[in-house]
């Protein structure tokens, strides 16, 4: 008798929780809220723009405001403010084999450069992947990855991606934030580099970049963190197709934006959170996770429990609406405590279907896993056949507001336990993580 009463208070427990996700996470909110952050008048929100990103900012700013939420401690408002130099580079003059590169096939991932064959410069590849559809991706992954080596060193880039190139370059060439680690010139070409010599002057600015952070104290285990996050920017103005230039990012990220402010705004109505909640909007998540770094530098990682990073939640996983995979599943037991606390719902956590893509390592839970952070992403993009991926065409139409609604209903329900304090992930090994 006694453990059907048990039986019987947990399912009814569990009821009355789902019922208060449902009440206060709903898919009108939702709705207003992506279509907020991806409307062409937030210029599709590049980091690297502020007088662009500040009515993104403004807004996130507004929603944490009206929903009650509280500045990070040791700081007077929502904004975690930060300066970065920028590059403003110059024409590049290359010569490879005694012959002039033309600046469509070459990127410059450095600041000042005068080299030539007699500097010892390495070589990298890029080589092409037949298996994998999307290009642009591939490209912009493999080039991340090589950009944390820090040698000097050239990158050799197969010909197959000179469609793409210039999308590389919009990351790393127009205006790329120094400060990174090894000297890179990117080069397109299917031939052997024996001689070379390279010189750039390039000119430096500095500009604000702008994380949002709020916060809900814990009632019991206040200096312990749970982190909700998703990054804010995207890839701003592109070049024009079919009249539209504006690069939206309805999924990418605002759809995991939309993601935090709507769980904020839930554990702040049901006010039952024994460890503390961060809220964490990031900027330049796109451009290297440098939000998520400075974030890291201000909070002692040691105190954050789990990260919940969510990015591209807009569309139906290949299993269908009521799936999400977790990056990096592997390394910690943070996706099983989610499962366990999902029991007698649909919904299922799965590992990520797409390690080719690296996408542990693509998205701001990277930077608090190198910490020891049970930080992972959350995420239902079919990524390796995603045609909207960081195009104009990752508009609000393109999306499921349902599928995000259900999602995030999901994650409400399977933190619990970790946000009342009763489960903590185990810490994931730094020395796994590159």
């Amino acid at each position: 008798m006694r453990l059907l009463f048990t039986s019987l208070l947990v399912i009814s427990l569990f009821t009355t929780k789902a019922q208060q996700v449902d009440k206060h996470i709903t898919e009108e909110n939702v709705g207003r809220l992506i279509s907020t952050l991806a409307a062409d008048d937030m210029m599709g929100r590049p980091a690297m723009r502020p007088e662009y990103m500040e009515k993104a900012t403004a807004f996130i700013e507004s929603e944490f405001e009206k929903i009650g939420l509280k500045p990070l401690a040791g700081q007077k408002t929502y904004r975690q403010a930060f300066q970065k130099q920028l590059i403003v580079p110059g024409i590049p003059q290359i010569t490879i084999n005694g012959q002039t590169l033309s600046n469509d096939k070459v990127l410059l991932a450095t600041e000042n450069i005068n080299v030539n064959t007699d500097s010892g410069f390495g070589m990298l590849r890029i080589d092409y992947d037949s298996t994998i559809a999307n290009k642009r991706q591939t490209l912009i992954s493999k080039a991340f990855m090589l950009s944390r080596d820090t040698s000097a060193a050239f990158v050799i880039v197969h010909p197959a991606y000179l469609e793409v190139f210039p999308e590389l370059k919009g990351y790393f060439g127009k205006r790329l934030i120094s400060g990174r680690k090894g000297t890179k010139v990117f080069v397109v070409t299917d031939q052997p580099i024996n001689t070379y010599s390279v010189q750039a002057t390039q000119s430096i600015e500095s500009i604000t970049m702008t994380n949002v952070v709020g916060m809900i104290e814990g009632k019991k285990k206040k200096d312990e963190y749970v982190v909700f996050s998703g990054h804010y920017d995207h890839i701003g103005i592109r070049p024009a197709v079919d009249g539209d230039s504006i690069a939206n990012g309805a999924d990418d990220d605002a759809s995991g934006t939309t993601a935090v402010i709507a769980l904020a705004n839930y554990y702040k109505k049901i006010k039952d959170n024994n460890r503390t909640l961060i809220f964490v909007a990031f900027t330049a998540e796109e451009i290297g996770g440098y939000g998520s770094r400075y974030f890291s530098e201000q909070i002692n990682p040691d105190q954050v429990v789990a990260m919940f990073n969510i990015e591209m939640i807009g569309k139906p996983s290949k299993w269908g609406r009521d799936h999400a995979f977790i990056t990096g599943y592997e390394r910690s037991d943070f996706g099983e405590i989610l499962q366990r606390n999902l029991e007698g719902t649909p919904f299922k956590f799965m590992p990520d279907p797409y390690p080719k893509q690296n996408l542990f390592y693509r998205s701001d839970n990277a930077t608090l896993a190198r910490l020891g952070v049970p930080a992972h992403t959350i995420s239902t993009d079919e990524i390796d056949i995603d045609k909207f991926y960081h195009t104009v065409n990752d508009e609000v139409e393109t999306l499921d507001v349902k599928n995000i609604t259900v999602t995030i209903r999901a994650i409400a329900l399977s933190a619990r336990s970790m946000v009342s304090g009763t489960d903590a992930p185990k810490r994931i090994d730094k020395a796994s993580v590159r």
